[in-house]
């Protein structure tokens, strides 16, 4: 079926990854946080994690690309299952799209699907430099991906509908000119004020509870302090630390070159160019259609900046003037630059261009481009002369590693025999501690929550046991537990009057700040309400929304609602940070619509149109789920997400 796809269309840049897990999880841009959670469940082990509208979602494929996702994000595994509710989320989600597609009718032609594998993430792949690869060769790759022809079309055809139904939901949002000078003005508006601040710490030194207040807080927050002294244990250890076993490494030329095999392709520099270039941007209606008057006008400008760089002006300095990339203020340099990182129009020049070569102009989705090639390298792997210094200590981390672990397990196996006389034969000495709790650290270990944990999970007296921690390990051995207990009110009083203090402070602070707006507000005059009060008033310079104010902090903060105000108005009481302010608004200043506002519509406008869009989506996918909950069209197997949920030692 898919010898249809030898036909003409553009190109766009390709994301490397799995490719079903990209198809799969395509939507997850539009994810809602919670999807789905008040869903039908089940209980039984099926190997199906849910089901939406009938079609099963598979336990392992779920599995398979959360995998993917923590390890392309670097994370340790023991994250796992902390992922995999946000991929089945993701999973069900784009189901619950695709069904609503499939209700409304919606199909995808023949011409879609070229259109769609030569327009879109995976153009690289079948089209590389517009080329179709070839029937022999897509079987064969889409084989060497765990997965056949018909199930790579069936669930390519999933994403067009799925693409086709959310492009329609946001259809025809736009939005009016007075919009766009609104949230101009909004965000490059400028107030200056007065205001006046009661800090919470001032507040609380006013408080000075009595016995009786002490002890009636104590009594009503018991709670609070049940078994507040912890746990607490007595542990006998020794250390052995790395630079034990860093003193018995050697390293040999032949642990280096096995490294370097193991590892060549991190020592391979891929096929690069370094370029600049100008970008003359060719801008899209909102309906999506081609405005050829404006393609036509942004052509004409990019071949008179064209015959200037010709005629010998220089490429930099052009491209500072006139450039409508982020990369104008360099001279439209974008640096070193290997295969995949760039549209495949402009990475097809700038590969096949001879070093100082300057192109003709190069149409892509963004506009038109004049390409610079400074420099070319080729592909080549560094050899192990040149990498040396990075390997040596990799290698010798690695034997360290290796021979501490082994000092471990001959001193735990020995110290079965008495602590002591282990430590003895590892030449350290054994350290008896004072009482610690959880949160505490052992001498010579410091802050080590991995060796605590395995402290406060052994036994009193039994056999000891091996702690890792970052530098080395601890042979431990439990030999006294003082378990938690409620103390009496005189040995945290220290404690309850603080917690009384802060909580009397609240209420306190909320009182005055009131009390201030109020009189202010009254008196129609701040300094006047403040001085009566014993508060200070400051100033503030002309600030924006993304100024800082001293002691009111960020100005989109509480405070924001300067903006709102007229001159001359008072606010409410505010919270800012720990403490409670006033505002009384001396001057508004409102931004020049001239040159600046320009420039900026059109920026401005994308954006606008980008928020309005994202919040349709939501709203769609929101009610989409309120509906699917509704029918009881999808369905959770709670056996099979606890087992992939739980955390596996």
């Amino acid at each position: 079926m898919i010898r249809f796809l030898q036909h003409g269309g553009k190109t766009t840049k390709y994301m490397l990854g799995g490719i079903l897990t990209v198809i799969c999880l395509s939507m997850c841009l539009y994810l809602i946080p919670g999807f789905m959670s008040d869903t039908t469940a089940t209980g039984a082990r099926t190997g199906v994690l849910a089901t939406v509208g009938g079609e099963d979602i598979q336990t392992a494929e779920v599995q398979r690309a959360a995998v993917q996702q923590l390890r392309a994000q670097k994370y340790p595994d023991a994250l796992l299952p902390f992922f995999i509710p946000q991929i089945a989320n993701q999973y069900i989600q784009r189901a619950s799209i695709l069904y609503e597609g499939n209700r409304m009718g919606l199909q995808v032609s023949d011409e879609e699907m070229r259109d769609f594998l030569r327009n879109g993430q995976y153009a690289q792949i079948f089209f590389p430099n517009g080329t179709w690869i070839g029937q022999k060769k897509y079987e064969e790759l889409l084989t060497d991906n765990g997965t056949t022809v018909e199930e790579f079309e069936k669930q390519l055809r999933k994403e067009v509908v799925t693409n086709k139904l959310l492009a329609t939901v946001v259809a025809g949002i736009d939005v009016t000119p007075a919009e766009i000078e609104k949230a101009y003005k909004d965000k490059n508006a400028k107030v200056k004020f007065d205001y006046a601040v009661i800090n919470a710490d001032d507040v609380q030194k006013e408080i000075k509870p009595s016995d009786a207040e002490l002890k009636a807080f104590f009594d009503s927050s018991k709670a609070k302090y049940q078994n507040s002294i912890p746990e607490k244990r007595e542990v006998r250890y020794f250390v052995l630390n790395e630079n034990q076993a860093k003193e018995k490494v050697a390293l040999t030329p032949a642990d280096l070159q096995k490294y370097y095999d193991d590892h060549k392709s991190e020592f391979s520099t891929p096929e690069r160019v370094r370029v600049r270039h100008i970008l003359v941007k060719t801008p899209s209606s909102p309906d999506g259609k081609v405005d050829q008057k404006a393609v036509d006008a942004a052509r004409a400008k990019a071949q008179d900046l064209l015959k200037q760089i010709r005629g010998g002006a220089d490429f930099a300095e052009i491209a500072k003037k006139n450039s409508e990339d982020t990369t104008a203020d360099q001279g439209g340099e974008l640096g070193w630059m290997p295969k995949g990182q760039t549209v495949p129009e402009f990475e097809k020049t700038a590969f096949s261009q001879n070093a100082g070569q300057i192109s003709d102009l190069v149409q892509t989705a963004y506009g038109f481009h004049i390409i610079q090639t400074e420099e070319k390298e080729a592909a080549h792997d560094k050899p192990l002369a040149e990498v040396k210094n990075l390997i040596e200590p990799r290698v010798r981390l690695q034997k360290t590693e290796g021979i501490l672990s082994e000092m471990a397990k001959k001193a735990q196996a020995e110290a079965k025999n008495g602590l002591d006389k282990a430590a003895a034969q590892s030449g350290v000495q054994v350290v008896q501690s004072n009482p610690v709790a959880k949160a505490d650290s052992l001498p010579g270990i410091g802050p080590s929550p991995e060796v605590m944990q395995q402290v406060f999970a052994a036994k009193e007296n039994d056999l000891p046991q091996a702690a890792h921690f970052g530098q080395g390990y601890a042979i431990f051995q439990v030999v006294k537990t003082t378990p938690a207990r409620t103390p009496p009110l005189e040995e945290i009083k220290d404690r309850v009057t603080t917690d009384f203090k802060t909580e009397r402070a609240g209420t306190l602070l909320s009182q005055k700040v009131q009390e201030l707006a109020d009189r202010a507000k009254s008196e129609h005059d701040l300094r006047k309400a403040a001085k009566e009060l014993g508060a200070t008033v400051k100033t503030s310079d002309l600030v924006g929304r993304t100024s800082q104010v001293p002691e009111i902090g960020a100005m989109g903060g509480a405070a924001a609602v300067a903006f709102t105000m007229k001159q001359g108005e008072i606010s409410g009481p505010l919270n800012v940070g720990r403490n409670g302010a006033v505002l009384a608004v001396l001057e508004n200043q409102e931004p020049s619509m001239g040159d600046d506002f320009a420039k900026a519509k059109d920026d401005l406008r994308e954006q606008l149109v980008g928020q309005k869009r994202q919040m349709a989506l939501e709203l769609f996918i929101s009610n989409l789920d309120a509906r699917m909950k509704k029918d009881g069209k999808v369905k959770i197997n709670n056996a099979e997400m606890d087992a992939l949920t739980k955390k596996r030692g």
